[in-house]
């Protein structure tokens, strides 16, 4: 640790390196992939001022820690600690000696607030959002007790997320096992993909160009800001193999063979059905007959459809999803898919790949859908579709605790938060 403090606690706290921060990350149950070194190496090559700072008890043991990120606002700068600080336990000394070396980095950093959001649960609640867990008011407490204002809790999307969807994988151990725990719609859209000549496989930089696009086509279509190409470039040079940049393909050959094999039993369905029907028909074989006609037609026009692909190319870019991997769980973080190629379920194969492979074999029992809007009853909600598409794979919501500012200059502070609500009036 740099130049240590004795808190008014008793613990002792200042700066750590980067490395200190990831040991603590990787052994602490609130440890994420945005509290660790990655993070660090991220800010820098934004051009930002990241500082690692931690707290010892009288052993000298890391009980708690962060990253602080300080960027320059209007006022000032202003620093932010996503999904920290770490806290091996919510004691309230250990709150208030957290407090006190964030407060410290912060005047050093001449900073006017800093924000935080710890990387802990308020309240789990079912997949369709009914509560399973009592409100977690003990943590909101030794914040407040400490200094923090908090920023209420509230639905909707924002700069951290305060709604979470989780799958627990513990005790899942085989691709049988894990496809056998998603819901129907899950299941049926992985196999649907499976059998339509999409495959996923792990892309380096020299194709986060074709990443880039489809998030970016995405963005344009549902409305939100894209992070582009360069910046892909650096969270891979930041997090290294931790980063995983997956890529869903339509494979032509492979499409078209499957489909013409399946024109064809349907044909021969159809025609039998016929010859059964002209030469007793029934009720029964006429419904059949009809149900398996309008099957080999859409069969037919999934066929026509195909030779308009098959002149972009013999493999499709379909979709692509960014994964960050910690030894606490693996995180779907960015993702994008191209609008024509819906029918493919794309989307779907790659959740089940990621699963599989970053989860399920590796060991890592927690799979983190990341955010929702926290809304489960509004059919109309922004975030409807974004839900429907992970409840399918059988998970639970997580409320976290929300927003906490800690005012450092008092003066400025007041200043910043009378020019906010006057700008958002």
């Amino acid at each position: 640790m740099g130049t240590t403090s004795l808190s008014t606690t008793g613990y002792t706290f200042g700066t750590i390196t980067p490395d200190e921060l990831d040991e603590l990350s990787r052994t602490a149950a609130q440890g994420s992939f945005q509290q660790a070194s990655g993070q660090v190496r991220l800010a820098e090559a934004r051009g930002h001022e990241a500082e690692c700072i931690g707290v010892r008890d009288a052993e000298g043991d890391l009980v708690a820690g962060c990253v602080v990120i300080y960027l320059n606002g209007r006022f000032g700068a202003d620093g932010s600690i996503y999904f920290g600080p770490i806290l091996t336990s919510i004691e309230p000394g250990l709150v208030t000696a957290v407090t006190e070396a964030i407060r410290d980095s912060a005047r050093r950093h001449h900073a006017v607030s800093v924000a935080c959001w710890p990387n802990i649960t308020y309240r789990r609640y079912s997949s369709q959002g009914e509560p399973v867990s009592t409100p977690n008011d003990t943590v909101i407490k030794a914040f407040q007790d400490a200094g923090w204002q908090h920023g209420g809790f509230h639905t909707g999307y924002g700069v951290v997320c305060q709604w979470m969807y989780v799958k627990d994988l513990y005790g899942t151990t085989t691709a049988k096992e894990l496809m056998a725990s998603f819901g129907k719609r899950a299941q049926w859209s992985v196999k649907r993909a499976q059998s339509m000549g999409v495959h996923v496989r792990e892309i380096g930089p020299d194709e986060f160009g074709v990443f880039a696009e489809i998030e970016r086509q995405t963005g344009e279509r549902r409305g939100f800001a894209t992070r582009g190409e360069d910046y892909f470039r650096q969270f891979k040079e930041a997090y290294g193999d931790a980063a995983h940049f997956m890529l869903a393909e339509i494979h032509i050959a492979e499409y078209v063979a499957d489909m013409t094999a399946k024109r064809e039993v349907l044909a021969k369905k159809v025609a039998d059905l016929q010859a059964k029907y002209d030469e007793r028909p029934t009720t029964r074989i006429e419904r059949q007959l009809g149900e398996e006609s309008r099957n080999l037609a859409a069969a037919e026009k999934r066929l026509a459809e195909v030779e308009d692909f098959a002149k972009r190319g013999d493999v499709l870019p379909a979709a692509a999803s960014m994964f960050v991997s910690h030894p606490n769980e693996v995180v779907y973080q960015y993702s994008g898919s191209v609008e024509e190629y819906k029918p493919f379920y794309a989307s779907a194969l790659i959740q089940y790949e990621a699963m599989l492979h970053l989860c399920v074999e590796q060991g890592i029992s927690r799979y983190n859908f990341y955010g929702i809007s926290g809304v489960f009853d509004d059919p109309d909600d922004e975030g409807r579709g974004v839900l429907e598409f992970k409840q399918g794979f059988n998970g639970y919501a997580e409320q976290m605790v929300g927003q906490f500012t800690l005012p450092v200059d008092k003066l400025r502070f007041a200043v910043s938060t009378w020019a906010h609500k006057l700008l958002n009036r």
